[in-house]
């Protein structure tokens, strides 16, 4: 697949479905720039619309007059000629009274006042003493003690389990509190409860759950041991370019006789080149070697230098470590005197970089610059037209693709890319033809170039959208088989949530960056919390 995976349609243009690729979160902008999420279970609610209701800070019941612990009739005590008030009015009445003194901002006595409510309350009424402890904790709330709105809270939620206000409440609290958990797994009851229609719960929960990823993205990250990529996606990655002068062949000449040793190694090459090393490393497969060999060229500043800086840096990019690749990538592009198509991929693969780091400005540069510089290069249109893609410029997307298709006609990736692109353009719209036409070009395309992983990952996307879920999953499959190790179409395939987490964590071991991590364990996390909330509450879990 291509350099700069994951390629995702924007989501925000004139009614787009919502894919699988999110599972448990439907960004509301391109994947790799957009932020506001929604839960899984809310994606047929998100059609309809989510209520922007504002949140609600008044307790709940009347605010009539009277003293905190006097009798219903507005505060006339018990006596000759009145009848005697019950325990539970006369509690009803201290919480109006602290009702009062609530929407009067005297947080205090309100607190005191719903104190007593609860302690005239019979144990029996569990409604109105949850409600009670609810209306304390909003109290509280106002005072910003947030230890005693979450215990409150919890008193509320133990008497009434279903009781939104109160989970709502109790998940700010968590929040304030940095008890990350608790709030995801309370916000998570609050959307399912709400059917998703309430923006607010909405947001908190994808707040909370881009914390969690950061979190424990950063933690697994640093100490994860890097792990090259299988064969085959290394061979996939290198086929998404054209003109990269570091994935072609060594030329005759450059090998020696090709003795080899018991391991099945070539013995050396005729020139003393830790490049040509590498370069014939990677005609075995034997990948661990490269960057060793790369850096023995850079040290010894060998004849093929900017060739060695650029594989480096490449072989940096497949096993995530963007850091240590950008400097090489900054070095050959500043060459001025290299070979152009070497400056040219490195402005690609920079490019690409800075696309999966969320900054489209800086990628849209190194593209434009690689076009400038090297025009008849058909990698820069391709892999420009993926990130008009993700900035929802379908139209220049196209023009791009049809470039790279001019220059290659035999490119199998622009090819499903551009496809992938006409069928974005056409879904957008209310005409159903140009959406039949364009599945009929995916179809086109997988019969064209079955060997390419790509064409059958976006069809099923596009099967997504239009609910053919079976044949969706066996295109997934398909993917599968060519790129057993792509991050991505795991996550794009999902399943019921069950299976859709252990994809989540097969994808985390496979992430190449941390950004793609953390957003992995959020998606993970919001499954989990799903699965957890459904089992709590005795709800059905959604397949996916």
């Amino acid at each position: 697949m291509a350099a700069s995976k994951p390629v995702e349609a924007a989501g925000g243009g004139g009614g787009a479905g919502l894919s699988r690729w999110q599972l448990a979160l439907v960004l509301g902008a391109p994947i790799l720039l957009g932020a506001g999420a929604l839960y899984l279970w809310g994606r047929r609610a998100a059609r309809r619309g989510s209520k922007g209701a504002s949140e609600r800070k008044t307790p709940e019941g009347r605010a009539s007059p009277g003293p905190c612990g006097g009798g219903g009739g507005g505060g006339q005590p018990d006596g000759p000629g009145h009848e005697e008030t019950s325990p539970l009015d006369r509690a009803q009445a201290a919480k109006n009274k602290g009702n009062k003194y609530f929407k009067a901002g005297k947080y205090e006595q309100a607190i005191q006042c719903y104190t007593e409510a609860i302690s005239l309350c019979p144990p029996e009424k569990n409604l109105d003493l949850s409600t009670f402890y609810q209306n304390r904790a909003a109290a509280y709330e106002q005072l910003q003690k947030w230890t005693e709105v979450a215990q409150d809270c919890t008193k509320a939620v133990e008497l009434n389990p279903k009781y939104v206000k109160a989970l709502f409440r109790r998940a700010k609290a968590h929040e304030k509190l940095d008890n990350k958990k608790e709030c995801l797994e309370d916000v998570t009851a609050v959307c399912i409860l709400e059917a998703f229609q309430n923006q607010q719960s909405m947001l908190l929960a994808d707040k909370v759950l881009k914390l969690l990823g950061k979190e424990k993205a950063k933690e697994k990250y640093k100490n994860r041991e890097p792990l090259m990529p299988s064969p085959q996606f290394i061979k996939s990655y290198f086929s998404s370019f054209t003109d990269d002068i570091i994935s072609q062949p060594l030329l005759k000449g450059e090998k020696s006789d090709e003795d080899k040793d018991k391991e099945g190694e070539a013995s050396e090459v005729k020139e003393n080149s830790g490049y040509l090393r590498a370069k014939q490393y990677m005609e075995e497969e034997n990948y661990d070697k490269i960057i060793s060999e790369s850096t023995k060229e850079i040290e010894a500043k060998g004849k093929y230098v900017a060739e060695a800086l650029l594989l480096r840096a490449t072989f940096y990019l497949l096993i995530g470590n963007a850091n240590a690749a950008k400097p090489d990538l900054d070095q050959v592009i500043s060459m001025e005197d290299a070979n152009v198509k070497l400056r040219a991929n490195a402005l690609i693969k920079r490019g690409s970089m800075y696309m999966q780091q969320q900054q489209p400005m800086l990628s849209t540069q190194d593209f434009n610059m690689a076009a400038d510089i090297d025009p008849q290069n058909a990698d820069v249109y391709h892999h420009r037209g993926q990130l008009k893609i993700l900035l929802d410029q379908i139209e220049e997307a196209v023009e791009d693709f049809d470039e790279c298709i001019r220059l290659r006609p035999d490119s199998a990736l622009a090819q499903a890319q551009k496809c992938f692109a006409l069928y974005r353009q056409a879904y957008t719209g209310s005409n159903a033809l140009p959406v039949q036409v364009a599945m009929k070009g995916f179809e086109d395309v997988i019969k064209k170039f079955p060997k390419c992983a790509e064409g059958y990952a976006l069809y099923a996307q596009a099967l997504t959208d239009q609910q053919q879920f079976g044949k969706a999953d066996e295109m997934y499959d398909k993917c599968i088989d060519l790129e057993p190790d792509n991050a991505t179409t795991y996550v794009h395939k999902g399943g019921n949530l069950d299976k859709a987490i252990e994809m989540f964590n097969k994808a985390i071991n496979l992430a190449k960056s941390e950004m793609e991590m953390a957003h992995l364990y959020s998606l993970c996390d919001a499954a989990y919390a799903q699965t957890e909330v459904a089992k709590k509450y005795g709800l059905k879990p959604p397949t996916l």
